[in-house]
């Protein structure tokens, strides 16, 4: 068993952002020790790592609690939580397409600075005017 401080430290998450998870319904069923304080196992540790994913997919708080619920409801939901995430790593897929034309963006931008440094290209600007 572990306390909410080696939890935070296993998952990489901060103590208000577990407690906000567990305040939130998002980590059910947790338990308690004697002190009527958070213990987590490492089923909830496996837990609390998906959370993470999940919020780095993209998730927000009410589709991670909509998720959980599917979850409690066991194999019947999976058809809709396999829509879920199919739906997620669209979204994903289509940002990683965006980030892929801001990288390209920049790496074009970069070689033209360096052409115009080293006098290849003549310098211009799209919002400046430039003098002959």
């Amino acid at each position: 068993m572990y306390t909410m401080k080696d939890t935070c430290q296993k998952v990489g998450m901060t103590y208000e952002t577990l407690k906000f998870y567990c305040n939130e319904g998002l980590v059910p069923n947790v338990k308690r020790d004697k002190n009527n304080y958070r213990i987590f196992d490492d089923r909830d540790i496996n837990w609390l790592n998906s959370l993470s994913c999940l919020k780095k997919c993209g998730l927000s708080i009410q589709d991670m609690k909509t998720y959980v619920g599917l979850c409690l409801k066991g194999q019947s939901t999976i058809p809709e939580r396999k829509i879920m995430l199919d739906k997620q790593k669209a979204d994903l897929m289509n940002r990683i397409l965006e980030l892929n034309e801001c990288v390209d963006f920049i790496d074009n931008k970069q070689k033209f600075y360096d052409n115009v440094l080293v006098g290849k290209v003549k310098y211009t600007s799209n919002i400046i005017n430039i003098e002959d």
